[in-house]
């Protein structure tokens, strides 16, 4: 994944909800473009850090059951406020539904107590072993990258990394 728009999970209730922390820094290359002269984070990579934050969840509920988490579809997706350098974007999901192959989520997004996003999303969850035998490998070694990077974001957890 080219961009990790998260930065730490601040809370987490299996099957329930996750809340994350992204903090928005002038470094990131994307905001020299998107604006010049009024630096913003894209809503596209608001929505894409609430992805995140939902797949994390999936993924911290079921034991890594899945090595393949993807965006499906989007639902209501409102934008409220502008996230600037220096800010720090707080994405929480909850989930409304889930069988086994989808789970949709409400989606929360806040700076400082203020509205930045909301809407729902839905998560599609498989491994590629379902597809292709020959591929229990790929799988196995996507989450084990996975597992890896629960240590980043969240410190202190014993994460096996397989």
């Amino acid at each position: 994944m080219r961009f990790w728009l998260l930065d730490r999970i601040r809370s987490y209730k299996p099957n329930e909800e996750l809340s994350a922390i992204k903090n928005v820094a002038m470094s990131e290359e994307y905001l020299g473009d998107h604006f010049p002269e009024f630096p913003v984070l894209p809503g596209v990579f608001m929505l894409e850090a609430a992805t995140q934050a939902g797949s994390w969840l999936l993924r911290l509920s079921e034991n890594f059951a899945h090595s393949i988490i993807s965006l499906k579809e989007v639902r209501n997706v409102k934008y409220a406020d502008f996230v600037a350098p220096g800010q720090q974007l707080e994405v929480t999901v909850s989930i409304i539904k889930k069988d086994d192959r989808l789970a949709t989520m409400k989606v929360d997004g806040q700076i400082a107590g203020r509205p930045t996003l909301s809407g729902r999303i839905i998560l599609e969850r498989y491994n590629l072993v379902d597809r292709d035998p020959e591929l229990r490998g790929t799988d196995e070694r996507i989450i084990n990258h996975f597992r890896r990077k629960q240590k980043l974001l969240l410190p202190g957890t014993a994460a096996a990394a397989g």
